[in-house]
């Protein structure tokens, strides 16, 4: 089903179904990107870029609801309003129970902070949002500067393509049968403890930085970023663990973004996730020997076999006649219990949600745009911007060895960076 029918309700991609039965206050599922200028924050005139953009969304005006046997979304005529920011980051959006739009929108000082609800769209999604409004914000607040500059507003799809529920169109019934995934995961791997933060806040550690030295660093151990920053955060895991723990694996799940594999626009959820492991009792913990496994792990799993055994490996258990008549509550409890049992097997993510495109005429007025998470473990979210990268480290716990491991390797190694936190 790509489009709200007439009734005004539409059915939760497979990635979303699992956010519902998961979030509770210590793990909100929601995510956060933010777009800082060089300028404080015009609330009316952020208000007015809002309700443009609202129009190019209007999946966007949905609330949650609960059937008898799965989760729903239903059209509502609710407006979002900007706010200025008075709650943590992250903070609950989705409330059982509750009619409220999934995502909202706040400002402090020079940031713009879009947060939303997981089970509405992934980083991608919520990335073309942000675009949108950063774009009317602009356009109207520099009118007169801009003149007759002001770019065209380039929509990536059509409010349709933008519905698509790509999990449902990709779909293959008998592949899914036959393809099956060559990923392996220990039954256990190493997990992070500390000392949780107060009434279970996330603490975000965020380092800017050129992503150019960043690529050059990469470059020079003959990797990409994203594995050449997925086997630092292993290396810098293992260096902070307790040493009774150090034989013990570390895997780190990596969301996949599947709309270049699958031909896709769709503002929704449309991600899949590996999973990279890095043995420590048969393997040597220098840097080096990391990346060289993790280079291998990510060329194993980015292929369009493997992708597809992801996708149809999930609707299979979707499209089970069985699984479809079991009621609600039951599968929130057995979706729950997945849930932890796959925690056991992960010990942290990184997950890099690409590159923000904004027209030139703009760059004079934003700095830089981030991507934090909320977290029951610390975890890596990062973004960029022009020659402008920013790393989110975002952790339940107080304790921030990993995090000061991992950004003086970068800085030891010539990086220069910005580092700011919340807590």
């Amino acid at each position: 089903m790509n489009e709200v029918n007439k009734k005004g309700w539409t059915r939760l991609d497979n990635a979303s179904k699992i956010f519902p039965s998961t979030s509770d206050h210590r793990d909100t599922k929601v995510f956060r990107i933010s777009c800082e200028l060089y300028e404080d924050v015009d609330p009316i005139i952020l208000q007015q870029a809002l309700d443009l953009s609202i129009e190019s969304f209007p999946f966007y005006r949905s609330i949650l609801r609960k059937g008898v046997f799965w989760y729903y979304f239903e059209s509502s005529d609710i407006l979002p309003k900007v706010e200025l920011e008075s709650q943590p980051i992250c903070a609950p959006i989705y409330i059982k129970d509750r009619r409220n739009l999934l995502f909202r929108v706040v400002y402090y000082k020079k940031r713009i902070n879009v947060e939303t609800f997981h089970a509405l769209c992934d980083g991608a999604g919520a990335i073309w949002f942000m675009e949108t409004l950063i774009h009317h914000y602009i356009s109207i607040k520099h009118r007169d500067d801009l003149g007759d500059n002001i770019p065209d507003l380039k929509y990536k799809a059509s409010i349709s393509e933008k519905m698509d529920d790509s999990f449902g169109r990709n779909y293959n019934k008998k592949q899914a049968k036959k393809i099956k995934s060559k990923e392996k995961r220990p039954s256990k791997s190493y997990q992070i403890r500390g000392t949780k933060n107060d009434e279970y806040k996330t603490k975000v550690v965020e380092a800017s930085m050129s992503t150019n030295d960043l690529l050059n660093l990469a470059h020079e151990y003959d990797t990409t970023l994203t594995v050449f920053l997925a086997s630092l955060l292993i290396y810098s895991i293992h260096k902070e663990r307790p040493a009774r723990m150090k034989n013990k694996p570390i895997t780190l799940a990596v969301p996949i973004n599947l709309r270049p594999f699958f031909n896709s626009t769709t503002a929704r959820n449309f991600f899949s996730a590996m999973s990279i492991t890095y043995d420590f009792k048969n393997n040597t913990p220098e840097l080096e020997n990391i990346i060289q496994s993790i280079n291998k792990d990510f060329k194993d799993n980015l292929n369009e076999k493997e992708l597809y055994s992801h996708l149809n490996k999930f609707m299979l258990w979707e499209q089970n006649p069985f699984t479809r008549i079991i009621p609600l509550p039951i599968k929130d409890f057995f979706i729950r219990v997945a849930d932890k049992l796959n925690d056991i097997k992960t010990t942290s993510s990184i997950s890099n949600v690409g590159k923000f495109n904004i027209p030139k005429e703009f760059k004079k007025y934003i700095r830089q745009f981030s991507i934090c998470v909320s977290a029951r473990r610390p975890l890596i979210t990062l973004c960029s911007y022009e020659d402008r990268l920013v790393i989110s480290f975002s952790s339940p716990f107080r304790e921030t060895d990993i995090q000061r491991s991992f950004f003086q390797f970068l800085s030891h190694r010539g990086i220069e960076m910005e580092i700011l936190s919340n807590l």
